[in-house]
């Protein structure tokens, strides 16, 4: 069982823009203040062209460990792959605050247990223990869904938004441009997380140049959820904290119709769900290849991650704001070397036989 380019197509195109619709537009308006479209712009264009090496490296048609084999031998593989999973694990760690946060504070009138978020981290064993390819069939559910959640926000928005808050363009300087990049590095890893899914699709002609495109028009629509968002909170954005959950609040025909965005909100927090599991889906995936057959080490893989992830989100619980802080400031460095350095030695290493780009 393998995706299908649609699939990923779909994944890079609708899917990818709503994991970073939470935390990440106070975090951006905060570091380079009106300027915020800059620096996501910037790691939108990264992204896109990472994105088009990972998908050239697809045409050989192997999975990470068995180039990484092929390359260098099964014990140096093994060691990349097992690092890779580290850095997926830690990646996800992010993601699943968010979505925590988010559950807590938009989906309960009052202030719920600490444990009503556990039975996120069973849905996840479940799917984890699942085969990489079986999350191809959800995108082609999400994918329409995502459209519709970001469709409707974007339209409740329209009246309240205005745009001459992003003016004058450049206010922030070149300090608030490098801190934005610095912040927004802990929400842009697609290329990794494609990285761990090569080898499981089949490469078509063009797919490497589709693929980028798509990205860019998922971020296009990324960009103008961030220029709404500023454009309806302003200078208080650096306080809206929950994004799309947030932005939608203010449409003028809510005391007569009561909270229709909720439906687009439910929509976007369920496409969310699938995005902050594949991280902890692909790790697992990853190791199990690399140690031994991955259908009888997923489960035990999948419950020992969940239960890890669990212990640390709730040993977190009263430091949300550091952690978020920690990983986005002090530890951004470690993106860079999963998402581009990896990419990059691979694509030097194995791309020099195909100069040809289909």
């Amino acid at each position: 069982m393998k995706l299908c380019s649609r699939q990923i197509l779909f994944f890079l195109a609708a899917v990818a823009p709503v994991g970073k619709m939470v935390l990440m537009p106070a975090r951006l308006a905060a570091a380079a203040g009106n300027d915020l479209l800059f620096p996501a712009l910037a790691q939108l264009l990264v992204q896109a062209a990472l994105i088009f090496g990972v998908l050239l490296l697809s045409r050989r048609e192997r999975t990470l460990f068995s180039l990484l084999e092929g390359a260098a031998g099964k014990w140096f593989a093994r060691v990349v792959c097992l690092l890779f999973s580290l850095f997926l694990l830690f990646a996800a760690l992010l993601p699943v605050i968010e979505q925590k946060i988010m559950v807590r504070s938009i989906f309960y009138d009052t202030i719920p247990a600490h444990l009503v978020f556990t039975p996120f981290f069973l849905f996840s064993a479940y799917l984890c223990s699942r085969p990489l390819a079986a999350l191809g069939r959800m995108w082609d559910i999400l994918a329409p869904l995502a459209a519709v959640g970001i469709a409707g926000i974007l339209l409740l928005c329209t009246g309240s938004c205005d745009l001459a808050a992003l003016a004058p363009a450049g206010a922030a300087g070149w300090r608030g441009f490098g801190s934005g990049m610095t912040v927004t590095c802990s929400w842009f890893y697609d290329s990794a997380l494609l990285l761990g899914l090569i080898g499981r699709f089949p490469y078509r002609k063009g797919l490497a140049w589709k693929g980028a495109l798509c990205y860019l028009a998922g971020g296009a629509a990324l960009l103008l959820f961030l220029a709404v968002f500023y454009g309806v909170f302003g200078e208080i954005a650096v306080l809206q904290t929950l994004g799309f959950a947030r932005v939608s609040a203010f449409f003028r025909a809510l005391p007569v119709l009561g909270r229709i965005d909720y439906l687009f909100v439910f929509a976007l927090a369920f496409v969310m769900t699938f995005y902050v599991i594949l991280p902890m889906q692909e790790a697992v995936g990853t190791v199990a290849e690399a140690f031994g057959s991955p259908a009888p080490l997923a489960p035990l893989l999948s419950v020992g991650v969940n239960l890890a992830m669990l212990a640390a989100v709730y040993a977190l619980h009263f430091s949300p704001s550091a952690t978020v802080s920690a990983m986005t400031s002090s530890l951004f460095w470690i993106y860079p070397i999963f998402t581009a350095a990896l990419p990059l030695l691979l694509a030097l290493r194995f791309g020099r036989r195909h100069a040809r780009i289909s």
